[in-house]
């Protein structure tokens, strides 16, 4: 019974076992009459797995690339509106130090005018008050509300995740691509093979047959 080869062995961080090579395919399947068969199925059960597992981290890649940039954009946006109260605080407190008239005063209170995204074309306009509080979506159709720094150590946890997720995600991605490379190499050599061997024997069987004959 030729050695088949595991997948469970050897494995990658996140437990991606490694694929291992055949440099040589008569004593891996048990010397010149082994059944080739058997390891080819194996072979090619093993090609279907690190298909499967390609699919499912570029999926996750993918969806990881598009994230990123929105946690880093709302991320921003919270961050500006921070500084945005903090600067009017303090300009505030400087104004009754300096006993400003209350034009200065409330000019100090006016709101903020921007747009924010309805869909990938369309755009609104909205008037932005100063606030303690943020809402985010956190996904599922949830939506809660934040004190400002909370928000902010909030985003920048998931943004960081999101920033290892991505990696490790590229790293197993490549890690895949290179055991299925593998994989069909080893195919390829044992499939070769048997056909070389098939050939030397249909020879060595006419070689005969003639010696026979004559």
């Amino acid at each position: 019974m030729p050695p088949v080869p595991t997948l469970d062995q050897d494995k990658n961080p996140r437990g991606i076992p490694k694929a291992p090579f055949i440099a040589n395919v008569e004593e891996y399947i048990g010397g010149p009459d082994g059944d080739v068969e058997g390891p080819l199925k194996e072979f090619q059960d093993a090609i279907a797995k690190y298909r499967y597992m390609d699919g499912s981290l570029t999926q996750r890649r993918k969806g990881l690339e598009d994230k990123i940039p929105d946690i880093r954009k709302t991320l921003q946006m919270v961050e500006f509106l921070k500084q945005r109260r903090d600067g009017k605080q303090k300009a505030g407190d400087e104004e009754d130090d300096l006993d400003e008239d209350d034009e200065n005063s409330e000019g100090t209170k006016k709101s903020l005018t921007t747009t924010f995204e309805l869909n990938d074309t369309l755009f609104a306009e909205a008037q932005l008050d100063d606030t303690d509080t943020v809402y985010l979506w956190l996904g599922a159709n949830v939506m809660l509300s934040y004190e400002i720094p909370e928000a902010i150590a909030l985003l920048r946890s998931k943004l960081d995740a999101a920033e290892t997720s991505l990696k490790t995600a590229i790293e197993d991605l490549e890690f895949t691509r290179e055991q299925l490379t593998v994989m069909e190499v080893n195919t390829a050599r044992m499939y070769n093979w048997d056909v070389k061997r098939r050939r030397e024997r249909r020879s060595a069987e006419e070689v005969a047959k003639g010696a026979k004959d004559s």
